[in-house]
């Protein structure tokens, strides 16, 4: 592992004869046997809660050098006696994840991993690969942005891909359950923190690459690096994405490609889009392999979503008629979900929050439409910033009306963020710019689309997606957009689902200009 091990009377190659049985970052989570991992953080060093870790009865600390000097850990009675040993590590983080893997039985190498990474289309794509494992009949787990399934339990997901520990612990519980093959989304923060470290996988997937998280990283560069870390040789087999730039960077010998233009191994020949927005087309792949493939999913995006997918399915050895069935049956909860409450015109959460998946979503909506398109939007607070002017142009040029209104504000002023989104849509020329308009209260936003929609309308309630929560000033208030939007068009056509209702506070197309309002 690289860690020394100090006792109060200096260096030492020994290690605590004690039995350690887990591990973890959280002092609050700590049982007895636990290795507790001090590692330093962006407002406190883990180290200062290491007397509540080990009073809880930790019996090792994995922390650096800055950790082991801090007082809370350095004179805690534990420390001071030597019965419990402290790691040290220069970077304590790169190292968590092979000790976790170990402590919880490398678990990884009982069960047949599949990470999936890219800006958009994780979640997408690793719900359709698990769909196809299904239905070959092999017994599954997802580890994702939506949930995590362990052989069909659902539990919430906090993170895309859980810290080190908590997902070697994770895999560990499933192996128990008799998971064969367990589909992970794999996020830049996880790769470049070593979240993933300890995971062998058995196959690895990349989508694309657009502008996000450039609030983490610093660069597009630097982004892609991150993400490019997952086919550094832990992926027994690679499938790569190869529609964008930085997808056909990652190809070299051994990779397998997919494309829905240009050449590469897997293509996808005579697509059809129906009205409803499901799609068909015929999936070809090395040696002649022929699969028909049909989705729920509507926009072409959803093509190289499901070819990629296809291609890593066949890659794990799953029959092409597996495939077909698998991925038939797909639905992904706030990915252009459909929302339907017998209205003429289609509704659909999106969880859209960066330019590029705003253009993707709302192209697929203009596709879809027999007349306009109306967008709710909105930005994350606490966030990269540069991206709401950009995400407000795209809005403006792609839609006919435009709702800007709050996401998750978080710590920032939420009329500062609007004003930067509208800022960006009127920078589209005016005789090409949709019909702008201000909301903050997201409720009454979606309402107000519901509202003004007419039949053969696309209404799409972008950015938040699966989300059941609005994050603002610090407290995360309930809220979902797909419960608000299933009110908004229940209300619309005389059947209220809440007592309060959007008519009594509104007029019909009053557009709210000012900051006080909008607030």
């Amino acid at each position: 592992m690289g860690a020394r091990v100090v006792s109060p009377h200096g260096e030492t190659a020994a290690s605590s004869s004690a039995r350690i049985t887990g591990v973890t970052l959280r002092a609050q989570h700590v049982a007895v046997g636990d290795v507790f991992a001090a590692l330093p953080g962006s407002h406190t060093h883990g180290a200062e809660h290491a007397a509540a870790a080990l009073d809880a009865g930790a019996r090792a600390v994995l922390t650096d050098d800055e950790g082991a000097r801090r007082p809370a850990l350095a004179t805690h009675p534990a420390v001071t006696r030597g019965d419990v040993p402290l790691l040290v590590h220069p970077e304590p983080r790169r190292v968590l994840g092979e000790l976790a893997s170990e402590i919880y039985g490398r678990p990884s190498e009982e069960v047949s991993v599949i990470g999936i990474t890219g800006t958009s289309g994780k979640t997408t794509t690793s719900y359709l690969v698990e769909a196809g494992l299904r239905r070959a009949g092999l017994v599954t787990g997802l580890v994702g942005t939506v949930e995590t399934r362990v052989a069909g339990s659902r539990l919430d997901s906090a993170f895309t891909t859980p810290e080190a520990p908590d997902l070697q612990a994770l895999l560990a519980v499933m192996v128990e359950r008799g998971v064969t093959h367990v589909v992970m989304e794999v996020s830049s923060h996880a790769l470049a923190l070593g979240r993933v470290a300890g995971v062998r996988f058995a196959a690895g997937g990349f989508t694309n690459l657009s502008r996000d998280h450039l609030d983490f990283h610093r660069d597009m560069e630097d982004y892609f690096a991150a993400k490019a870390m997952l086919f550094d040789g832990r992926c027994a087999r690679e499938v790569v994405c190869t529609d964008t730039e930085w997808g056909r960077r990652l190809d070299r010998p051994g990779v397998v490609t997919v494309a829905t233009r240009g050449r590469a191994d897997w293509t996808a020949t005579d697509v059809v889009t129906h009205p409803s927005g499901e799609q068909c087309f015929t999936a070809h792949g090395p040696g002649g392999v022929r699969t028909g493939i049909r989705l729920r999913l509507p926009g072409p995006f959803n093509i190289a979503n499901a070819l990629l997918a296809t291609a890593l399915l066949h890659e794990l050895g799953v029959s092409g008629a597996a495939v077909e069935e698998g991925l038939a049956e797909v639905d992904v909860p706030g990915r252009m979900e459909r929302v339907a409450a017998g209205q003429d015109f289609a509704a659909v959460v999106d969880y859209s929050h960066k330019p590029d998946a705003v253009e993707a979503v709302l192209e697929a909506a203009r596709s879809q439409a027999g007349g306009r398109v109306l967008v709710v939007l909105g930005c994350g607070g606490d966030r990269d910033a540069e991206k709401r002017p950009l995400m407000g142009s795209t809005a403006a040029r792609l839609a006919d009306l435009v709702i800007v209104t709050d996401d998750n504000p978080r710590g920032e002023d939420p009329a500062a963020i609007r004003a930067s989104v509208l800022a960006g849509a009127r920078e589209v020329p005016e005789e090409e710019r949709a019909v702008l308009c201000e909301i903050g209260d997201r409720r009454e936003a979606i309402g107000e689309a519901v509202r003004r929609a007419e039949r053969g309308d696309v209404v799409v309630v972008a950015g938040k997606g699966h989300e059941t929560g609005q994050e603002v000033a610090g407290v995360t208030h309930p809220f979902s957009d797909r419960d608000e939007l299933a009110a908004a068009l229940s209300e619309r056509r005389g059947s209220p689902q809440r007592s309060e209702t959007a008519a009594a506070r509104r007029s019909p197309g009053h557009t709210r200009d000012s900051d006080e309002e909008a607030r």
